[in-house]
């Protein structure tokens, strides 16, 4: 289990930014259970649901952009419950785009990959692997999405969701797998031992011209989309 403990360059928990909110939080006197529920609790709901410059940015740019999507809440999650001791890992996908639609449209939709890089984070307790990718989307955006769409039933994919049943949603961890966007994963890239191994082998999503009109507008335009709809 020790490696799945390590800082690396992305897992920087030892910055001091990272440092003073744990001591601030005091999630390291907690217990196992309670490290995890905490801060699966503050990457959810205080690290607001929006899109970064990056996918392998560093967990301390993510606390201070304040907002995180599938792959930079994991890492965020990730530096966090090793700071503390808790084991995990990283479990890298690609995700189809169309669970994007609505926060993306136009040229913009058209000229995004296919298939998303995606991630979740995998976090040992109790003799057991548990997969948490709920913690994508925080509380507020979901209750004005469900208002925008109150008449939706069952499946549901779009916005930044992909699920079975959008009324019977699983994203708080009690001891149990979590999901959001699990629905459209395209392809599974398997288990690494941090982001850091996952992008030097596979990449982030964007690159070139189509990375700098992403980061110079269509990230900007997406985050106004998620505030629109945030209640």
């Amino acid at each position: 289990m020790n490696k799945y403990i390590q800082k690396t360059k992305i897992l920087d928990f030892e910055s001091k930014a990272i440092s003073d909110l744990i001591d601030q939080k005091g999630w390291r006197n907690l217990d196992q259970k309670n490290k995890i529920a905490k801060i699966y609790d503050y990457v959810q709901n205080d690290v607001q649901f929006g899109y970064n410059k990056s996918d392998d940015i560093k967990a301390s740019d993510v606390l201070a952009d304040g907002l995180g999507q599938c792959n930079t809440k994991s890492t965020l999650f990730m530096a966090l419950l090793r700071a503390v001791g808790v084991p995990c890992r990283f479990h890298g996908f690609a995700i189809h785009k169309r669970l994007q639609k609505g926060l993306i449209n136009g040229l913009a939709y058209f000229i995004a990959p296919k298939e998303i890089i995606h991630s979740w984070v995998e976090v040992y307790f109790n003799e057991k692997w548990y997969s948490l990718e709920g913690l994508i989307l925080d509380a507020g955006y979901l209750k004005g999405l469900k208002s925008k769409f109150r008449d939706a039933k069952g499946a549901f994919c779009g916005f930044g969701v992909d699920v079975k049943d959008f009324n019977n949603l699983q994203i708080k961890w009690n001891e149990c797998d979590t999901f959001i966007q699990s629905e459209g994963i395209a392809k599974d890239y398997g288990i690494f031992d941090s982001p850091d191994d996952f992008y030097n082998k596979h990449g982030a999503n964007l690159k070139g011209i189509k990375k700098i009109i992403y980061q110079g507008l269509v990230s900007k335009i997406m985050n106004n989309n998620v505030k629109e709809i945030r209640v």
